[in-house]
């Protein structure tokens, strides 16, 4: 925990849906806010310099390493964590089980909420926009094919197109 510097700040943000509010030093990071503060232990520490993605969360719906945003400029947003599922998340979860796209787990949470903004954008993505999307997340277990097979089901499934191929 940071130590006090007298300079706290209000911030006040939508989180899973819910408004939070709190008083924070202004040097916190949203990761912290999120996990010291409100309990959300879904986005993980991993690198520390916004660079493995075990961190990510949606941000106004945008993928962002949390460990690379300060809370403070957070305000007024809504922000989404895997703890905040919803029926894309579910979905996706789900074919990441059936396909055994998990293996440690550690950075599935921000993949999935990644997939969830790529899918949001763009409902049929291709193989090589899917591996775009998720290149700010680092996996050191399942060699991405799993994943990118996993994120593509979802896609087919929403869209109804049947299943996909992925091209290796």
């Amino acid at each position: 925990m940071p130590r006090a510097t007298g300079l706290a700040q209000a911030v006040q943000l939508t989180v899973n849906g819910k408004p939070q509010q709190g008083v924070i030093e202004p040097e916190t990071l949203l990761l912290d806010y999120l996990r010291d503060h409100l309990e959300l232990t879904g986005a993980r520490r991993g690198c520390e310099s916004g660079y493995c993605g075990a961190c990510t969360v949606l941000l106004d719906g945008q993928p962002v390493h949390s460990c690379s945003v300060l809370a403070v400029t957070s305000r007024g947003s809504e922000v989404q964590t895997i703890e905040g599922t919803d029926a894309t998340v579910r979905l996706l979860q789900e074919a990441f089980v059936a396909r055994g796209a998990i293996q440690c787990g550690y950075c599935t949470p921000g993949i999935i909420l990644t997939a969830k903004a790529l899918l949001a954008e763009n409902p049929r993505p291709s193989d090589v926009e899917v591996r775009v999307a998720i290149s700010g997340n680092i996996c050191r277990c399942t060699g991405y094919v799993k994943i990118v097979e996993a994120i593509q089901a979802v896609a087919a499934q929403m869209t109804g197109s049947g299943t996909r191929a992925v091209t290796r």
